[in-house]
C-alpha cells in the first residue's frame, strides 16, 4: 500500500458568490430596463395622445361639454330634492293629540322635526343622559342659535305643570354651556305662575299647550309666536 493512498485528501466546495453577484446585478439591470421601459412606453403613449387631440381638437370640447353636462344634471337633481324635502318638511303639522300620545324621546324628535320645518337646517335632538339641559338645538335663519327644552306630559293640561325648578336649570345652561341666542322651554302642558315670572325675569321663553297647538299645526315659524325675542344675528334669511 502506498504512502498516499491512506491519506484522505479534503476538497473545499466550489464558492458561488461571484455568481450570486452576478445573478443580483442582472435582477437589477433587469429592473432598471422594465422601469425604462415603462417609462418610454408612457411617453410614447401621451405623445401621440397629444398628437391625436391636436389632429381632432374637436373631442376635447366635446368632453368639456359632456362633463358640463353631467355635473349640470346633478346640480339639477340636488336642487329638486333640497325643494322637495322642503315642500314636504313645510307641510309638518302634529295635532295636540298626536302629540300626547308620544313617549317623551318623541316629543323631542317632533320639537326638532317642527324646527327644522321652520327652516333651521341644523336642527339636532340631544336630549338624553349629560345632556345639560338642552334637548333640541338649532340655528334659525336669521343666525339665532336656539337651545329648547321639553317637558312632554302624557295627561297634557292634566298633568303636572312645570316649575321653577326646571326653568333654574335650563336657565344656569342655556346661554354659558350651550351658546342659545333664544332659550325656551315647550310643553304640552302648562306652567306654574311662579315659573312663568321666572321665565320673564330672565329672559327666558315659554311654549305651552296653547302656542304648541298653534306652532305646531299651523305653518308660522316658532320666532313669530313668541315675544321679545333676541334681533337676528343676519339681517335677511338665508335662501
Amino acid at each position: 500500500m502506498g504512502p498516499d493512498r491512506g491519506r484522505q485528501v479534503s476538497r473545499r466546495p466550489a464558492r458561488r458568490r461571484p455568481a450570486r453577484r452576478r445573478s443580483r446585478k442582472n435582477a437589477g439591470s433587469e429592473q432598471l430596463f422594465l422601469v425604462g421601459g415603462g417609462v418610454l412606453l408612457v411617453w410614447l403613449l401621451l405623445t401621440g395622445l397629444v398628437r391625436f387631440l391636436a389632429a381632432h381638437p374637436w373631442i376635447p370640447v366635446v368632453l368639456v361639454l359632456c362633463a358640463g353636462g353631467v355635473v349640470a344634471a346633478w346640480v339639477v337633481r340636488r336642487q329638486r330634492a333640497f325643494q322637495w324635502e322642503r315642500v314636504r318638511s313645510q307641510g309638518l303639522r302634529y295635532a295636540l293629540a298626536q302629540l300626547d300620545a308620544l313617549h317623551h324621546r318623541q316629543f323631542e324628535h317632533a320639537v326638532r322635526d317642527l324646527m327644522h320645518r321652520d327652516g333651521c337646517a341644523d336642527a339636532v335632538q340631544v336630549g338624553g343622559a349629560g345632556d345639560n339641559g338642552a334637548d333640541v338645538k338649532a340655528t334659525d335663519p336669521f343666525g339665532r342659535r336656539w337651545v329648547i327644552q321639553c317637558k312632554h306630559r302624557r295627561d297634557g293640561l292634566a298633568g303636572a305643570a312645570v316649575g321653577t325648578p326646571d326653568l333654574q336649570v335650563l336657565n344656569g345652561t342655556g346661554r354659558p354651556v350651550h351658546g342659545g341666542d333664544v332659550v325656551v322651554l315647550v310643553t304640552n302642558g302648562r306652567f306654574t305662575r311662579p315659573a312663568i315670572e321666572f321665565a320673564r325675569n330672565q329672559r327666558l321663553h315659554l311654549v305651552n299647550r296653547t302656542v304648541l297647538a298653534e306652532w305646531a299645526g299651523g305653518s308660522t315659524p316658532l320666532w313669530e309666536l313668541l315675544r321679545a325675542v333676541p334681533p337676528p344675528r343676519r339681517p335677511t334669511p338665508l335662501s
